[in-house]
């Protein structure tokens, strides 16, 4: 008999609700699988500089410690600042900036003495459709390893950030994802669930007046736009980028009749890829191939999701009429303005 004065395993109510399931392999396609296999790629930057600091996360993308990040993350160590890579098992490096570009808001950084690291495995943005599940590494806050998961809410949303010292805008195509992102996620990895990277998390939108924090609408910059980039950082040369050789504003600032929504063109380089097509001052350019154009900053970051010497058919309007023209887009490596 059990000793009345001692309870048993059956008379306990906590015993009766705990039930040992043992731990099961992650399947594939799951959250959990992504974890696995992409946070050992991911890392978080502690930057010192000498106006500002702060921190972001990277992406591990050679074994040898070269890592992809944002360039608003990496331009905290401006003026002879510090970076400090701390790696998912726990060891750190100290990182030097190979190159930054401020127009698609991509850095590298090298993290020195450091070898055998686990590089991320890249994948296609162009391959993602809205709806798809995704997952956002990064150290949020600096809670590095930090994983969060959503979906793509939608793709080639236009995204301004600023303008870089020669007053050119920083906007790209973003991925835009519910996933939480929050500050400290920039410069970290936005992955299908196949575990490829499809993006860089980069930005937020915020409540204004409100915290900084994610209300589910997230950013991030395709991959397929970074690579080219990457590569020209890596060999030591200056980014270029795709460039039609004009100034815009929004068609619906500038009033009008027929056309609200698209880029009103209001000056032409001479010799540039607009002048040589035929473009005008006046003309509201509304789509580029097959991508609507609603707005300047539309036309830019779709512009920029090219390469120079790509062919694209540019859709306008002159004088209520809605008119095509197919031109070879320039580049700005001889000239600051895009």
């Amino acid at each position: 008999d059990d000793d009345p004065g001692s309870p048993s395993d059956h008379g306990s109510p906590t015993a009766s609700r705990v039930v040992d399931v043992p731990d099961t392999p992650a399947p594939d396609g799951s959250t959990e699988k992504v974890a696995a296999e992409v946070l050992p790629s991911v890392v978080k930057l502690d930057v010192a500089g000498a106006a500002a600091s702060g921190g972001g996360s990277g992406i591990v993308i050679d074994s040898d410690g070269l890592i992809l990040t944002n360039a608003h993350v990496a331009d905290l160590a401006a003026g002879g600042g510090s970076i400090t890579v701390r790696f998912h098992d726990g060891t750190k490096a100290t990182g030097e900036v190979v190159g930054t570009d401020p127009l698609t808001d991509v850095a590298l950084i090298q993290a020195d003495d450091v070898s055998g690291l686990t590089p991320a495995t890249i994948g296609r943005s162009g391959d993602l459709d809205v709806g798809e599940q995704v997952v956002a590494i990064g150290s949020p806050y600096g809670l590095d390893a930090t994983v969060t998961s959503g979906i793509v809410s939608a793709l080639d949303r236009p995204v301004d950030v600023g303008r870089d010292p020669d007053g050119n805008v920083t906007a790209y195509p973003a991925i835009q994802t519910d996933a939480a992102i929050n500050p400290g996620n920039s410069g970290g990895p936005l992955v299908d669930l196949a575990g490829r990277v499809v993006g860089i998390n980069a930005s937020i939108r915020t409540v204004p007046g409100g915290d900084d924090g994610s209300i589910g609408l997230g950013f991030a910059i395709p991959i397929d736009e970074v690579l080219p980039i990457v590569e020209q950082l890596k060999n030591g040369e200056k980014p270029t980028h795709a460039r039609l050789g004009i100034t815009v504003t929004d068609a619906a600032a500038t009033g009008g009749a027929e056309v609200t929504d698209g880029a009103r063109v209001r000056e032409i380089t001479e010799g540039s890829a607009a002048a040589e097509a035929g473009l005008e001052p006046g003309d509201v350019i509304t789509r580029i191939d097959d991508r609507p154009v609603t707005s300047s900053d539309g036309l830019i970051a779709t512009v920029r999701s090219y390469r120079p010497g790509d062919e694209v058919e540019v859709t306008y309007e002159r004088d209520g009429e809605s008119r095509t023209t197919t031109l070879t887009l320039g580049s700005d490596e001889e000239t600051s303005r895009s």
